[in-house]
């Protein structure tokens, strides 16, 4: 797998749901179309590795998502609402002229994509589903509360959300934050190139409060590590079921989101495929890309 990967023509969409956004759009025009979503705190580089691969088969779409690099930034953090971010795709989709597609997702963007196919299996525009270290949310809700583990390592996300970091952010940028919360060193998997490019990113400060807020909008609980916690409603009730082919990828050694998060989510996906990547952090798209890949031709076909 090649180190380094050319930099994408980014084309820019203004959407019905009245953001412009910045996309990778690679790949023959009438091939099957897979849509890639990254996490915090990246961009459309996430799926670089991916994307190389598939482009001669596939159309590959991969947004900057609203609050990163070139993008719109709104900043209130009502604007980046679960139904704003979902809606954020289909607009995409219907911009680029796509009707049906897979929906691949990482960290951030993989939350996005679990909603993305939750709406779009019932209409038939979501045809598979790939998720890389991203919890299923009613599985994670639970994780929150049941789980030591996962609650600990959650506690960075109470960071985030904290108003009075935000001096913080803005007089050092969001890397400021992150040598913070979650003492931030660069993988030995990520070039120079890339670590410079993200640095780069995180020196807007409207791009920072953008990333963060969409910490600050979810609903989801985390709880301090010494608080009696009760379980949020919508955990205790049953959660509609994926039903779409669904690819789940889990690296095991990511510290962020451990594999108790993979614990029952067989019973909340119907058709799930799971393939469990040792030797892996958080970032398994380029920390473990054959790997992933791999994984993805095997299910893509």
């Amino acid at each position: 797998m090649p180190v380094s990967v050319p930099e994408y023509e980014l084309t820019r969409h203004r959407l019905a749901t009245g953001v412009e956004i910045d996309t990778v759009d690679v790949g023959p025009k009438d091939a099957p179309v897979l849509i890639f979503l990254h996490g915090f705190p990246e961009s459309h580089r996430t799926w670089r590795h991916e994307i190389e691969h598939f482009r001669d088969r596939f159309r590959c779409i991969a947004p900057d998502q609203r609050g990163y690099c070139g993008s719109s930034k709104p900043q209130d953090v009502a604007s980046y609402s679960a139904d704003k971010l979902i809606g954020d795709i289909f607009a995409l989709a219907d911009a680029c002229g796509v009707e049906t597609f897979t929906v691949v997702g990482h960290d951030w963007g993989g939350a996005i994509a679990w909603g993305v196919a939750l709406t779009g299996q019932g209409n038939g525009r979501v045809e598979r589903l790939v998720i890389a270290n991203a919890p299923h949310p009613w599985l994670y809700q639970r994780a929150l509360i049941n789980s030591p583990q996962q609650r600990e390592s959650a506690q960075y996300i109470r960071a985030f959300r904290d108003t009075d970091n935000d001096e913080l952010v803005r007089e050092h940028g969001l890397v400021g934050l992150l040598a913070k919360a979650v003492k931030w060193q660069r993988s030995d998997a990520m070039p120079d190139e890339e670590r410079d490019r993200m640095l780069a990113d995180w020196k807007d400060r409207d791009a920072a409060f953008g990333m963060l807020n969409w910490y600050r909008a979810s609903q989801m609980f985390v709880p301090a590590m010494d608080e009696d916690a009760t379980m949020p409603d919508f955990a205790t009730r049953a959660f509609p079921k994926i039903t779409i082919p669904t690819l789940v990828v889990w690296a095991l050694d990511d510290l962020a989101l451990p594999p108790v998060n993979t614990d029952g989510m067989d019973d909340l996906v119907t058709d799930l495929t799971l393939v469990k990547i040792p030797g892996s952090g958080h970032f398994v798209p380029w920390e473990a890309p054959d790997k992933v890949i791999d994984a993805m031709d095997g299910f893509l076909g």
